[in-house]
């Protein structure tokens, strides 16, 4: 699975960067070829999903059993690859941070994205839930009926989602940073909780810029605890590569997991995967996502061979079959067209 976050890995805006060299990636789905002496419950030739602490793009990975679950049946490989990043992220936020419950609303940004999908579904599956999401404009056909009221990206959704719902919304999902942090908790009813799990404002260019990072950081709101509580709002922060790899909560996370696939096999939730890459189009894939034309989830695929070169071409693919304009912040680069799901 190829994620927002290995494009922070590759500029280096997170904490503690990874030297090089390097294999990337966080989640990938296979077939089980070796075991630990001491490893019970799987064997030689299972069907398998897994996180990874880096390592994930490779024909040859090894992980601790605890970060290993088994794919259902109906699952594909491509859709397990999908899985694990953007549904227990989701879960996490809505279920174990935000206590969804019927009724309530969400406002999730990035809704056509990996995250925001799942997140949408997993709305679904709690009576009344409204879902405000904001998305590139190009995205709104395609994913126009996962979310109860959809906005362009570039909009003021701050007056949009007050004129639908005055009171403002129970949860925030920001996933952007920068001045929708302050926006965000603008928007929050008494008891709402604002949860950050991504800075992608940061990740702006081609490489590392510091002025471009300082502007983002210069841009978040400066949170007063008195004003927290005097408003009633609660501001969180989710990271599911921490829980797992810094601070051990591998057992946390596999309960969930168990959950999200009896939501999968009752045929609740099922992962959107935007396209299949060879490994040799990481560069490619990396552009689509940073220019955020993906519908779902990015795959690479070990076993695919790279797509032949092919005539600049001013439109994308969709996952719904639909050409795809331009859109702002795209680049010339799309020489390689990735085999769409």
């Amino acid at each position: 699975g190829l994620n927002f976050i290995d494009l922070m890995v590759r500029q280096g805006n997170i904490d503690n960067p990874p030297k090089t060299p390097l294999v990337p990636g966080f989640e990938c789905s296979g077939i089980v070829e070796a075991l630990g002496d001491s490893v019970k419950g799987f064997e030689i030739g299972d069907r398998v999903m897994a996180f990874v602490n880096y390592n994930a793009w490779a024909e040859v990975v090894c992980t601790p059993v605890e970060f290993v679950y088994k794919i259902p049946d109906d699952m594909n490989f491509s859709e397990a690859a999908a899985f694990p990043m953007n549904f227990v992220t989701a879960y996490m936020m809505l279920f174990e941070v935000a206590n969804l419950r019927e009724g309530m609303s969400v406002l999730v940004h990035s809704a056509g994205g990996g995250v925001g999908q799942a997140v949408a579904q997993l709305c679904s599956t709690i009576p009344n839930v409204t879902v405000f999401g904001t998305a590139s404009s190009f995205k709104h056909e395609a994913i126009k009926n996962s979310v109860t009221h959809l906005f362009d990206r570039n909009a003021d959704y701050v007056q949009e989602v007050k004129r639908i719902s005055t009171d403002g919304v129970d949860i925030v999902l920001d996933c952007l940073c920068g001045e929708n942090t302050g926006k965000g908790l603008s928007l929050l009813k008494p008891l709402g909780t604002y949860i950050l799990y991504g800075s992608s404002n940061m990740v702006t260019g081609e490489t590392k810029s510091f002025f471009s990072f300082a502007k983002s950081w210069w841009q978040v709101e400066k949170v007063n605890p008195i004003k927290l509580y005097e408003e009633n709002k609660v501001i969180a922060g989710f990271s599911l590569l921490n829980l797992l790899f810094k601070q051990n909560r591998g057992g946390l996370i596999k309960g969930v997991m168990d959950k999200l696939l009896n939501l999968y096999n009752s045929k609740k939730i099922k992962p959107v995967v935007d396209s299949l890459w060879a490994l040799e189009e990481v560069k490619e894939a990396m552009q689509r996502i940073h220019d955020r034309g993906n519908i779902g989830k990015l795959i690479l695929d070990v076993e695919k061979a790279p797509t032949p070169l092919m005539a600049n071409d001013s439109t994308e693919t969709s996952e719904a079959g639909e050409e795809e304009e331009d859109h702002e912040g795209d680049n010339d680069n799309k020489e390689r067209m990735p085999f769409i799901q």
